[in-house]
C-alpha cells in the first residue's frame, strides 16, 4: 500500500498450503510489492508493506546503534520474519511456522492497522478484545476529538 492506509477487518480461510488471500482493500496499488510477515506481538502476526518495513528497519538499526545490547533481541525478532509477495490470485503464504506461532488454523481474520495488517486467530482476537475492552474508554478522547 503506498500512501494508503489500511484499514477494517476480514476472515479468510487458510488454504492447504497455507496460503490466505489479502483483501482486495489491502492489495489496491499493491501489485507486485513485497511485505514482511514478522510475529511482534504474539498471538498475532504483523504484515509490513514493503514501504513500512523500511521504516521498522531504520528505527531497528538506529537501535542497535544507540544501545547495542538490544542486537539480541533484533536478531530474535528477525529470526522469524519472511519476505511475502502476494501471488496472482492476491493470496500470501503463511509459514507452518508462524501459522503455529499464531495459532492459525482454519481461518484467519486480517485487521487493518493503518501501516500493516494484523493476522490473528479469529477467536484469540474476541478473547482478546474482551479481556481489555474495560480499559478502552481513556485511549478514545485521545485519538478521536
Amino acid at each position: 500500500m503506498r500512501g494508503g492506509k489500511l484499514l477494517g477487518s476480514y476472515v479468510y480461510q487458510i488454504d492447504d498450503k497455507g496460503r490466505v488471500s489479502l483483501p482486495a482493500a489491502f492489495r489496491r496499488d499493491a501489485a507486485d510489492q513485497r511485505f514482511v510477515l514478522i510475529q511482534v506481538n504474539a498471538p498475532s502476526l504483523a504484515l509490513y508493506p514493503e514501504i513500512e518495513w523500511a521504516q521498522v528497519e531504520e528505527r531497528a538499526l538506529d537501535l542497535v546503534k544507540h544501545q547495542p545490547e538490544s542486537r539480541l533481541f533484533i536478531l530474535s525478532m528477525l529470526s522469524n520474519a519472511v519476505e511475502v509477495t502476494p501471488d496472482s490470485q492476491g493470496r500470501i503464504l503463511i509459514p507452518a511456522k508462524l501459522k503455529e506461532a499464531a495459532q492459525l488454523n482454519g481461518q484467519a481474520l486480517l485487521v487493518g492497522a493503518i501501516d500493516k495488517v494484523e493476522i490473528w486467530n479469529p477467536d484469540l482476537f474476541q478473547e482478546a478484545l474482551q479481556q481489555d475492552a474495560g480499559t478502552w474508554k481513556q485511549f478514545a478522547p485521545k485519538i478521536f476529538r
